[in-house]
């Protein structure tokens, strides 16, 4: 999906680690929240309290899921899930876009 049809967008930016990680909240009518945001290049861990849909549309990173022992990449586009109550981290090597889903 490339767009999104009747939402509402929240004004105020979330922002992470020094401004280097930043998204927007997108409210769906349904209830359903999704951010939309940009990574700078770095390492981050982020902890997920409900499962999480992540969806790269550009960049280059890796990520290491909770109990995973090997570092996935994704160099383009892809996405992964991140369950719920855990842990997650990302090597950024280049500016990412992302959509988050939650769950």
């Amino acid at each position: 999906m490339s767009q999104f049809e009747n939402v509402t967008v929240l004004k105020k930016a979330n922002v992470y680690f020094d401004g280097k990680v930043t998204s927007r909240t997108v409210l769906f009518a349904d209830g359903t929240k999704k951010t939309l945001g940009i990574m700078m290049p770095g390492e981050y861990e982020f902890g997920a309290d409900v499962e999480e849909l992540m969806e790269i549309s550009a960049g280059e990173l890796q990520v290491l899921l909770h109990g995973e022992s090997e570092w996935r990449s994704i160099n383009g586009s892809g996405e992964f899930v991140v369950e719920a109550g855990t842990k997650f981290k990302l090597k950024v090597a280049t500016v990412t876009d992302y959509c988050c889903s939650y769950k």
